[in-house]
């Protein structure tokens, strides 16, 4: 099922706000708990993770129409969701540049929305849906490679690029009426095991690393390998005569997300 443009636009925005608030809650969890055990059982917590759950739903929602490059862009304006939350609900001092930040955010995803483009109406061929749903096995192997051997700051990396695949796999994948048939579908198992693949690494790398360049790296791989990736095979299209308008909206974002992913209010709400 696919929505209008505007539609679409809405609930990615709203994936991002519920990002940017279920981090802070599951930190407010976490805050008030002795032990892991017992953060589970926070409501805070248990209504973060919840949270979570409906904005990556609204994600693919928002991925079946808008271009890929563009959703990722809205998402990492999670990080400014949960800064000002976060200045708001944890008292945590918000930096004059995390300010900034927020704002070219803002102005950056209005000019992404402006020039984004149609998306080909069809599904991809077939030989991009298998290289898709196949590469999913060698991310999780550098995954793998990298928790074992590489830098937190690489395992983030790889992170991003898993978190990255999903998006591209719910964007090719054409759902079944059958829901029945879902198991059918390569591209579904394979959003499942890049979806799994980047929360393990993100969370081995929050573990062993630091939040801001992890975070930082994993953001900057989430938005712009899809990106190329989207408009290069998947058909995502830019609207004619804005295509500096969306690299520079697109940069800006990742841009923004670096300053961010360092802000104190973000670095509260890791782990």
């Amino acid at each position: 099922m696919s929505f209008s443009p505007a539609v679409a636009l809405t609930l990615a925005v709203c994936a991002a706000v519920g990002y940017g608030i279920s981090s802070v809650l599951q930190a407010a969890g976490a805050r008030r708990s002795p032990g892991v055990l017992h953060t589970l059982r926070q409501p805070a917590y248990v209504g973060g993770v919840g949270l979570d759950l409906l904005a990556w739903a609204l994600s693919l929602a928002a991925l079946r129409t808008l271009p890929v490059y563009q959703v990722q862009a809205v998402l990492a304006g999670s990080l400014a969701v949960t800064a000002v939350t976060a200045r708001l609900a944890l008292d945590v001092r918000l930096r004059a540049v995390d300010g900034a930040a927020v704002a070219v955010t803002v102005v950056a995803l209005v000019a992404l929305a402006a020039a984004s483009g149609s998306q080909d109406p069809g599904p991809p061929p077939a030989a991009i849906r298998l290289g898709l749903a196949v590469a999913a096995v060698p991310v999780a192997v550098a995954g793998w490679v990298a928790a074992r051997w590489a830098s937190p700051n690489v395992t983030g990396a790889v992170a991003g690029l898993a978190f990255g695949g999903g998006a591209l796999c719910a964007s090719a994948v054409t759902w079944p009426r059958d829901p029945w048939q879902v198991a059918t579908e390569p591209l579904v198992w394979a959003l499942v095991a890049f979806g799994v693949t980047g929360m393990l690494l993100y969370a081995h790398a929050l573990e062993h690393g630091q939040v801001g360049p992890v975070t930082a790296l994993l953001w900057i791989v989430e938005v712009v390998v899809p990106s190329v990736v989207g408009v290069a095979l998947l058909g995502d299209g830019v609207r004619p005569g804005w295509g500096a308008v969306a690299v520079i909206a697109v940069a800006a974002t990742v841009g923004a997300a670096t300053v961010l992913a360092h802000a104190p209010a973000n670095a509260a709400t890791a782990g």
